[in-house]
């Protein structure tokens, strides 16, 4: 517990993932990817609770088996493809209520950021106190400025594609733009269950560097991954 605050990590982990079959257990340099998230978020310190959320005995077991814990399993109705993120928190900060478990904070973990270090989650939540925020979400700079892209017309003719007043400009002089990058969220609990929309009211952002934001989706993500992950004696936290 830090600051009489008690803080509950939570991971999710389903088993139907459609785009890399089992991806959050796909073996990552020798470990299963939602192994470096649970390590992690061990090694970060802060919290009271480590849970991944999972429909899965088979996975429950592997979370089990690198220090999470797993008190109950899914609901299947939020194992879905149009089941988001932020229903399976707030059915786990009930059911975890109901048990006898309340939590002030919830950190959202996907397993899906195994570059995500714990450095990331322990700055991330210093920044949460000195802000006195609601949330913070975790962003990255984008790999190409949006103000070289546009949409295409049927001939796929390019005239007015580019702005006139940013044609001639330097790459460098453009702003700067950030995306979501997924690696983690963290969320005054009363506030979540409070608000459908966790970013209109004092959120702020966490820059995580681009080499660190790696968000697998597809087997060219995991591929990516296992290239800028460090050796497997390395320091993963």
């Amino acid at each position: 517990m830090i600051d009489n605050q008690k803080i509950i990590a939570i991971i999710p982990a389903r088993s139907g993932s459609k785009g890399l079959k089992d991806k959050n257990i796909l073996p990552l340099t020798g470990k299963p990817l939602m192994a470096y998230t649970i390590t992690a978020a061990k090694a970060s310190g802060i919290f009271d609770e480590i849970f991944v959320s999972t429909d899965s005995p088979h996975y429950a077991e592997i979370a089990k088996e690198y220090g999470a814990h797993v008190p109950f399993l899914r609901d299947i109705s939020l194992a879905t493809d149009t089941a988001s993120s932020w229903d399976v928190v707030k059915k786990t900060i009930e059911e975890y209520k109901n048990i006898g478990c309340e939590f002030n904070i919830a950190v959202l973990l996907q397993p899906t950021s195994p570059l995500r270090v714990a450095k990331d989650i322990t700055d991330a939540f210093n920044l949460y106190k000195a802000k006195k925020a609601n949330a913070i979400v975790s962003l990255c700079e984008v790999d190409h400025s949006p103000l070289w892209s546009n949409t295409l017309p049927e001939d796929h003719s390019l005239v007015n594609f580019i702005r006139q007043d940013i044609k001639s400009m330097p790459r460098q002089l453009l702003e700067k733009y950030y995306r979501i990058n997924g690696a983690l969220y963290i969320v005054n609990v009363h506030y979540l269950m409070c608000n459908a929309d966790i970013y209109q009211n004092n959120c702020f952002a966490y820059i995580m560097p681009k080499e660190r934001s790696v968000d697998i989706d597809d087997e060219m993500d995991f591929l990516l991954a296992e290239i800028m992950l460090p050796p497997p004696m390395g320091n993963l936290c």
